[in-house]
């Protein structure tokens, strides 16, 4: 009779299969775990979208403080011209001439 050199049992069909349920329950967990992951991290479009609407707000508020800013200036350059001086003066002398005229009658 041969001897054998090895023997031969099922063991290998079994291990085989306990390996494959052990990798698709960790892939399982995997995917969970990425997918929680991602729920709670931000998006890249979610992300984007904020950080333009930021931008806008920077950009509204600026615009309107220099608008502010240039109309103050501009009133300020009217009550100091020498045209808004002599336009009120005008109405000044006009003013009294018609009070003078009333007081008169």
């Amino acid at each position: 009779m041969k001897t054998r050199n090895g023997r031969r049992t099922k063991d290998g069909a079994l291990l085989n299969s306990v390996a494959e349920s052990i990798g698709a329950a960790l892939g399982t967990i995997a995917a969970k775990a990425d997918a929680a992951q991602k729920a709670l991290a931000h998006n890249t479009v979610v992300r984007g979208v904020g950080r333009e609407a930021r931008k806008l707000v920077r950009r509204s508020t600026k615009s309107a403080r220099k608008a502010t800013r240039r109309a103050v200036a501009t009133a300020t350059k009217l009550k100091r011209s020498k045209a808004a001086k002599a336009g009120r003066r005008g109405l000044r002398r006009a003013t009294a001439t018609v009070k003078r005229a009333a007081r008169r009658k």
